[in-house]
């Protein structure tokens, strides 16, 4: 931890696993708190996930309408999906680009990490940027159903006022995408894997 923030940290005493599936691993930890006194922590550990903002030619996106269960409607969002074991974050961020939109990408450049629910879950979700797209065909997980669409910057921002996109990994990444187009934030651009 940076210096002077040891008065703020959480010492871990002991951890239960409460709940193992495909997807989340939900953990019960005992901590000491900076007071000395104990409490209890419960948290989702994660593998983590890449989210991909597709830039075609004329400036616009790639976004995908899904079905989230929890929510029990159909989002908008970028393309995303989750780390499988022993996989880069550029090599899922490919993966994933073709497999949900058939999209390829001839350019990639890292923007960042975001952690999405920090106070329940160590979850965190690089965010990608691909350019250069070429069309391909959509190579769809098992029981995964989207469309694909297309929509300007303008848009999208419009449907974020509007509270029509609320999906907290699609609106930092239009953050990410807002302030590189002004230049206000520099990307790393490097060609396909």
């Amino acid at each position: 931890m940076p210096d002077g923030d040891d008065h703020l940290r959480e010492d871990p005493l002991g951890s239960e696993q409460v709940f193992k599936g495909k997807l989340l691993d939900v953990r019960r930890d005992s901590v000491r708190l900076p007071d000395g006194s104990t409490a209890t922590r419960e948290y989702i550990k994660h593998s983590g996930a890449v989210l991909v903002v597709p830039i075609l030619d004329d400036g616009s996106l790639v976004v995908e309408r899904q079905y989230r269960y929890p929510l029990s409607k159909v989002m908008l969002e970028f393309p995303a999906g989750k780390i499988d074991p022993g996989e880069s974050t550029l090599t899922c961020a490919v993966r994933e680009l073709a497999e949900e939109t058939g999209y390829t990408a001839a350019e990639w450049a890292r923007a960042g990490l975001l952690n999405n629910a920090i106070a329940y879950s160590n979850e965190g979700i690089e965010i990608w940027f691909a350019r250069g797209l070429t069309r391909g065909e959509q190579v769809l997980d098992a029981g995964e159903f989207l469309d694909v669409h297309t929509a300007t910057f303008d848009e999208l921002m419009a449907m974020s006022q509007r509270g029509e996109i609320t999906d907290a990994k699609t609106l930092i990444a239009l953050l990410w995408l807002q302030n590189w187009q002004s230049g206000r934030w520099t990307l790393d651009w490097r060609p396909a894997p």
